[in-house]
């Protein structure tokens, strides 16, 4: 589509809406959807506004430059895309597939307004999907004493394929501080969520040992504290005593499958505005 999106926030003031959809009105924009939010405990109003591009006045390298005035009045926050302007993603993977295959689908299937250009693997397991996806598969196994050169290797691959997003689609390794800082609000992990909370290995036989009622999924984005980042989407589904383990490892990832794919579609159509450690999803 050729529409523009601005995602915006600032201290919530009279007259934001106002201004937004007057600046885009005289200059003969069609909104297409506005939406917005304010959170009146910290006192920080959010929208976004998307609108047709076709009869619109000013060319998008000259919308910034115009809508300036309008951003400093109100000290906003604010970022501008165009929706036919597609991202380059990259998906991290291990051995658990799932995630993966449902992406891969997905994206075949022109439900991902994005180009998937890369697949990067500490292990040979994805390769096949890879190449019979014809995206490039990059396998960099990693190791204590290789974590940092690999890292930097990454890094640099990326960089040359201009790569916007990240995925981490059950990628079993951590990432150094120093890589997440250079992709802020650009790294979009997905893990299982219990009620109670299990770590370490067979978090599925521990909650089936447990007696769970209630699994689940949440995806959010990466930031230096493991798993702390902001969420952006969740999911559950009831368990009860007729279950085995292996239908709580299937429930989990049916709920992880569909969790990070909504969550990836949401930040592709720029329907998620980040503040704090707290996201706003637009419908």
């Amino acid at each position: 589509m050729n529409h523009a999106v601005l995602l915006i926030s600032c201290p919530d003031q009279k007259g934001i809406t106002a201004s937004v959809t007057d600046f885009v009105f005289r200059r003969g924009g069609n909104i297409v959807h506005a939406d917005q939010h304010t959170d009146a405990d910290a006192g920080i109003f959010f929208m976004r506004m998307e609108w047709e591009m076709a009869g619109f006045a000013v060319p998008r390298e000259k919308i910034t430059e115009e809508f300036c005035a309008v951003s400093q009045a109100f000290n906003m926050t604010w970022s501008l895309y165009f929706l036919d302007e597609k991202p380059k993603v990259a998906i991290f993977v291990s051995r658990q597939l799932h995630c993966l295959h449902d992406l891969l689908f997905r994206y075949k299937s022109g439900q991902l307004p994005c180009s998937i250009d890369l697949i990067v693997s500490n292990h040979r397991d994805a390769e096949p999907l890879a190449l019979q996806a014809g995206i490039e598969f990059c396998y960099m196994p990693v190791t204590p004493q290789t974590k940092q050169e690999q890292e930097a290797h990454q890094h640099a691959l990326l960089k040359a394929k201009g790569i916007e997003v990240l995925v981490l689609a059950r990628y079993h390794q951590i990432l150094t501080p120093e890589f997440v800082r250079q992709y802020e609000n650009r790294i979009i992990n997905i893990h299982h969520s219990f009620l109670p909370a299990f770590v370490g290995g067979n978090p599925y036989a521990q909650a089936y040992r447990k007696g769970v009622k209630i699994i689940g999924a949440t995806s959010h984005y990466v930031i230096e504290e493991l798993d702390g980042g902001p969420i952006i989407e969740q999911d559950t589904v009831r368990i009860d005593h007729r279950h085995s383990i292996q239908d709580l490892v299937e429930a989990g990832q049916d709920l992880e499958r569909m969790v990070l794919y909504r969550a990836l579609r949401w930040h592709l159509e720029r329907k998620v505005l980040s503040y704090g450690n707290k996201t706003v999803v637009f419908d």
